[in-house]
């Protein structure tokens, strides 16, 4: 192994041993729940570890708590995807729910769609989902957000390029 991988490996070692208790008790005051702050907190100390940045961190709470913050969002959204999905799914007729893996498969595709228009800015996934959700037309879309139908087309364009770059990618 470098030096350089041994002395990044040494401070993210460091900065877990300092700091793991303190953002597994934060998280558990914000989220009520042990087992899911235990998640929480292994996440964000592997983000760090994935970006390799730890040799950058001036501030390690502050940013510890960013992270966690990010990384509670994704959970949230991710919970409300999965559960407005097992929702639609209750209200369909026996006969058309799907199978349980295609259930899998279409949730799945639902979070990648979701980590894809995560970057975004909220005008162009609401663009988004209201196109591809609600059905809506560019002017109805337009009206609803303020804005000019060339501007939704700008932003659906936008979208649907992130998204088709995501799901080729992965």
């Amino acid at each position: 192994m470098c030096a350089m991988a041994m002395d990044s490996s040494q401070s993210v070692h460091r900065l877990y041993l300092h700091h793991h208790r303190w953002l597994h008790d934060w998280l558990r005051r914000k989220l009520g729940d042990s087992f899911v702050a235990d998640d929480l907190a292994q996440d964000t100390f592997v983000s760090i570890m994935a970006a390799d940045k730890v040799q950058e961190i001036r501030e390690p709470r502050p940013f510890l708590v960013t992270i966690a913050r990010r990384l509670m969002a994704h959970r949230y959204r991710r919970q409300l995807l999965e559960t407005s999905y097992l929702e639609m799914l209750a209200g369909l007729p026996e006969a058309m729910v799907p199978a349980p893996e295609a259930r899998l498969m279409a949730l799945e595709a639902l979070q990648q769609i979701d980590r894809a228009l995560d970057g975004l800015p909220p005008a162009v996934r609401e663009a988004f989902l209201l196109a591809h959700l609600e059905g809506l037309s560019y002017a109805a879309i337009a009206e609803r957000l303020q804005v000019s139908a060339s501007s939704v087309k700008q932003y659906l364009t936008k979208a649907n390029r992130q998204c088709l770059f995501a799901l080729m990618v992965a």
